[in-house]
């Protein structure tokens, strides 16, 4: 089963690396590759799109630059480590204004990509997903409808799809100056832990509906 799955990952790729859906994407390469994470991960991440100086460069999602350190910070913070992850994006290509510098995928980029990220959660089939900003949170409902919001339902732990859903801040160092401090953010990623508990106790899934959230356990 894990090997048909890696096969059809592969397979995603490459489809990922032929796609010319958005014209200012044309010339850069997608971010989803082996890299990304092990398919059958128990818990798979989704941020916004790569950066510039970081999964653009590297290959690797957040990765290679300071929102890609905070992030593994914060992954070491609930006992976390790359290698027991997947991650990926909402848009796979990096988006950049005309001088270069990182923006915010559009809505139509992002949803160019939703039946690739629609793929990749089934393709992982992780017991617990959790995004990083109000981007990938968005992005879900591509693949199953919700009505969270990032500021409403922020660390806290909802049934999703058959999966645990933990929204989680945007690790960037301006997200943390201007929305969300360091300590506020550690405490954010508990829910992650508690997330990964009840998918333990309940074999790895969740309910289909939606309930309220909660950060405890």
């Amino acid at each position: 089963m894990i090997e048909q799955r890696r096969a059809e990952f592969a397979a995603l790729a490459g489809e990922v690396a032929a796609c010319r859906k958005c014209a200012a994407m044309c010339g850069r390469r997608p971010v989803l590759s082996e890299l990304n994470g092990a398919v059958g991960a128990r818990v798979m991440f989704v941020g916004e799109a790569p950066g510039r100086q970081g999964g653009d460069r590297t290959r690797v999602p957040f990765s290679g630059d300071q929102s890609g350190r905070n992030f593994e910070r914060y992954l070491a913070s609930v006992g976390l480590t790359r290698e027991e992850i997947f991650i990926t994006n909402a848009a796979l290509c990096n988006p950049r204004t005309g001088t270069g510098a990182n923006r915010r995928p559009t809505r139509s980029e992002v949803e160019n990509c939703s039946e690739f990220l629609r793929r990749q959660v089934e393709m992982v089939d992780a017991s617990v997903v959790v995004t990083l900003g109000a981007v990938s949170l968005a992005a879900l409902r591509a693949v199953e409808y919700h009505q969270l919001s990032l500021k409403e339902n922020v660390g806290r732990v909802h049934a999703w799809h058959g999966r645990w859903l933990v929204p989680l801040y945007h690790p960037s160092p301006q997200v943390l100056a201007s929305h969300r401090r360091e300590a506020a953010q550690l405490e954010d990623y508990k829910a992650v832990a508690v997330a990964l508990r009840r998918a333990e106790r309940g074999g790895g899934r969740a309910p289909q509906e939606i309930k309220r959230g909660s950060k405890r356990s």
